[in-house]
């Protein structure tokens, strides 16, 4: 397995990550931490399979995390929130 692959994976991760949670600095700090703690849960995978299907899961959390979660901000004169 390419670790080029698996260190492309966590990058797009944390892109996804700021981009989403731009501007809510704790969302972005646990959001890091957790992306690191799950792939540090899995440093010592060596089966091509498992790689592979973690590096799925990886891909479909990036979509998940850039597509369906929306940071609302509250408008303050208006006493709404807005996207």
């Amino acid at each position: 397995m390419a670790r080029g692959e698996v260190v492309s994976a966590y990058r797009t991760l944390l892109r996804a990550t700021r981009k989403t949670f731009a501007g809510d600095s704790l969302m972005l700090k646990e959001s890091a931490v957790e992306v690191r703690k799950k792939f540090e849960e899995n440093r010592n995978v060596s089966s091509d399979t498992e790689i592979q299907r973690l590096l799925q899961d990886a891909r479909e959390a990036s979509h998940f995390i850039t597509n369906m979660i929306v940071q609302a901000k509250l408008n303050s004169s208006a006493g709404s929130y807005g996207m």
